[in-house]
């Protein structure tokens, strides 16, 4: 593993971050560091084009998953999806500001959410509905203003979204690297993946919301159990996380996007630092968790992340591919890919209810070579 590529004048900037985030005996910079070991990669060079396996062999490979469906056509840019109790579902639109409902095949607009400032890679991002939205009918949304990037909620009546509140402002915003991800947690806290911005000193920055996997309560408060009392630093040494999944073991793993070299799948522990700036994918460094596994960026630009059916599931947008990488108790088994090229750029993937998984492309984007339905939400079996 190669350190990320960087000029003169920004090596030693993050010399210096090294330097100040070891001075102090924690090396994390956020608390004691997790007793999880480091996951005992095999890793390639640049050139090699199979991505890296982690710690254990696969299990029994499933069947190929299969489309069996479109729930959406005609959508822009879609990237927040989540699932409402009666079965139906809200999605985003990054660029546009809508949100669109769907249920049994139609897509209605429920509103547009006020105060965004879309530009580049920000603007309508993640979104989720509260554990107990059945009382309180909240959803939580992840938006760039002028200001900042925030969580707002907003009250759905099932018909139209009410204005956006704020609970957490002062999320570093840019042009790139916004994070932007919502997950709740069996525990009903919320975890919020944010971007370094290009800034990239932010993600070793403690005292920044930048670069980070945040954990809050839903009225946007450091969460109890934090690493640092008052602080809602989850993790640090990120550079732009856009997907976060639980597996059926309660473990938190994350989608990381790289720069120069590797892609990541991380397993998120508390308190720890994942190296970005200073180290890109596996590091070997005990201060530094090592992704589970990495993929070349041409491959791979993950995005969203879902677990279903033993596997979690990955969008990717560079990539133009479904990933699935099959979990076992020990790590991770050998990602396979899927739809190579079929559908062009996929970035949020969801599992359904009814035991498929939603991936949505993400053509329309700027990025993009949109077909004539796009953008799409493809609804995927998994065998």
């Amino acid at each position: 593993m190669k350190p990320a590529f960087l000029a003169p004048a920004a090596l030693s900037l993050v010399l210096a971050l090294a330097s100040a985030c070891t001075s102090d005996g924690d090396p994390n910079g956020l608390g004691t560091p997790s007793p999880t070991p480091q996951p005992s990669t095999q890793t390639g060079s640049p050139s090699d084009p199979s991505p890296t396996p982690s710690t254990s062999p696969s299990p029994r490979r499933p069947g190929r998953p299969h489309v069996v469906g479109t729930a959406a056509t005609g959508l822009e840019a879609p990237w927040g999806v989540t699932f409402l109790p009666d079965g139906s579902a809200l999605v985003s639109e990054r660029d546009t500001t809508r949100v669109v409902a769907i249920d049994d095949g139609r897509v209605r607009r429920v509103g547009r959410v006020e105060g965004v400032a879309p530009q580049g890679e920000a603007g309508l991002l993640g979104l989720a509905a509260s554990p107990s939205f059945a009382e309180d009918r909240t959803i939580f949304a992840y938006l760039t203003t002028a200001e900042d990037n925030r969580v707002v909620t907003m009250t759905y009546d099932g018909r139209r979204l009410g204005p956006p509140k704020p609970i957490l402002t002062g999320i570093p915003n840019g042009f790139i690297h916004d994070g932007g991800r919502l997950l709740f947690a069996p525990d009903g806290n919320l975890f919020v993946s944010t971007g370094e911005t290009g800034q990239e000193q932010l993600a070793q920055d403690r005292d920044s919301l930048g670069g980070k996997v945040l954990r809050i309560t839903p009225d946007g408060k450091a969460a109890p159990g934090n690493p640092r009392r008052g602080s809602r630093v989850w993790t640090m040494g990120h550079r732009n996380i856009q997907g976060l999944a639980f597996d059926d073991r309660g473990r938190l793993w994350a989608t990381e996007f790289g720069q120069n070299t590797w892609d990541e799948l991380n397993l998120i522990d508390k308190g720890r630092n994942y190296g970005w700036p200073l180290v890109e994918g596996r590091g070997d460094l005990e201060e530094y968790r090592n992704p589970f596994v990495q993929w070349r960026t041409e491959d791979a630009s993950p995005s969203g992340l879902a677990y279903l059916d033993g596997s979690l599931w990955a969008g990717a947008l560079r990539g133009g591919r479904l990933w699935q990488i099959p979990v076992t108790a020990s790590g991770t088994g050998r990602p396979r890919d899927f739809f190579v090229g079929d559908f062009g750029r996929m970035r949020t993937v969801v599992a359904a209810p009814d035991g498929n998984l939603w991936v949505t492309t993400s053509n329309r984007d700027g990025r993009g070579d949109p077909a004539p339905q796009d953008d799409r939400i493809l609804v995927v079996a998994p065998r």
